[in-house]
């Protein structure tokens, strides 16, 4: 008996490592979908309402996409902007680096600490954290190229968002509450990355005005990565808010930087311990080992697209784990805490 669980165990990691095998050799054309699936979840309850005003389905699939062209073309070219202007003036804030990180280290020396930035300079080269940084994005960026075939994908799925639960109801056979699994599991996804979506548009919202109010360079850049990591819980705020406080330690100073990580810690916790948990409950939460390997893992698989993504992607795994009541001890293994 204990042989076959474990052939069954083997058996299963195996065809789990060719599905992300697969997955990574296929990524070119899964990245793009997994786009599309992502807008066309967020935009199904604007479809919904406007089919409670009577609009046509060809009528509000076509405000739709003429509202996500306009809002990706308008923030992908001022951000394109920013982006090529920040990565003009790498040099010369790599050199404001060293001066305030000079005066920074005198200012130490003045309390008995006989430290030099002459001497850690080589282990502290600021223009490669950045510029790892806008390459992420800028891959991001080459993502987006494909605006045409995502568009043309929405376009499909909305059309199908309304066919899909009939065509279940059909395929499934509801003796056993297939189909009523299949809905929970379908509202349960739909409200998260809406409701997620909304405090990550917020969480970008604040973090721009912050900075736009003290003064720091392209704060609608900082903005972006802002809401784009908000997804990533944890260490998503930390890793948007590295860049602009290390830009605010270069332009402004010391005191600057303090108070941009300041706001970036504000604006997370009132985010992550209020208002998330006021519209989302008790949430699907996951263990932070579970959200730093899923990060790994979809990162590797898919490229900047999989790290933004990975925390939706692992919660929809999540849910559907959950779903199955051979699977739920799975799903409580990875969350975050234990329930009863």
């Amino acid at each position: 008996m204990n042989e076959g669980k474990g052939i069954h165990w083997l058996v299963g990691f195996a065809a789990f490592i060719l599905i992300i095998a697969g997955l990574k050799a296929a990524s070119q054309i899964i990245v793009p979908f997994m786009l599309s699936v992502f807008i066309a979840i967020i935009c199904t309850p604007l479809l919904g309402t406007l089919k409670q005003y009577r609009v046509p389905t060809w009528a509000s699939i076509i405000i739709i996409v003429l509202l996500i062209m306009t809002s990706l073309s308008f923030v992908g070219l001022l951000v394109g902007a920013s982006l090529e202007d920040f990565t003009k003036q790498l040099p010369m804030y790599k050199e404001r680096f060293g001066k305030e990180m000079s005066a920074l280290f005198n200012q130490l020396n003045g309390f008995g600490l006989n430290i030099s930035y002459q001497q850690i300079r080589g282990y502290m080269d600021p223009s490669s954290l950045m510029s790892m940084f806008t390459n992420t994005l800028s891959s991001l960026g080459s993502v987006l190229t494909n605006m045409f075939l995502v568009i043309m994908t929405v376009v499909f799925i909305l059309f199908e968002a309304a066919e899909i639960p009939k065509k279940l109801a059909y395929a499934l056979d509801d003796a056993d509450g297939s189909m009523e699994k299949v809905n929970r599991f379908i509202d349960t996804v739909n409200r998260y990355l809406m409701l997620k979506t909304l405090v990550s548009i917020g969480t970008g919202l604040i973090i721009g005005i912050w900075l736009w109010i003290l003064g720091v360079d392209f704060p609608l850049l900082w903005g972006v990565c802002a809401f784009l990591l908000n997804f990533v819980p944890n260490i998503g705020s930390i890793i948007a808010a590295v860049p602009a406080v290390f830009l605010a330690f270069v332009q402004l100073g010391s005191a600057y930087a303090g108070l941009t990580a300041l706001g970036f810690l504000v604006v997370n916790l009132v985010m992550g311990n209020f208002v998330e948990p006021k519209f989302m409950g008790r949430g699907v939460g996951l263990s932070p080992l579970v959200v730093f390997l899923s990060l790994i893992l979809w990162g590797w698989v898919f490229g900047p697209v999989g790290m933004l993504l990975s925390i939706p992607l692992t919660i929809i795994i999540k849910i559907a784990l959950e779903a199955n009541p051979r699977m739920r001890w799975l799903a409580i293994m990875i969350d975050s805490k234990a329930h009863q």
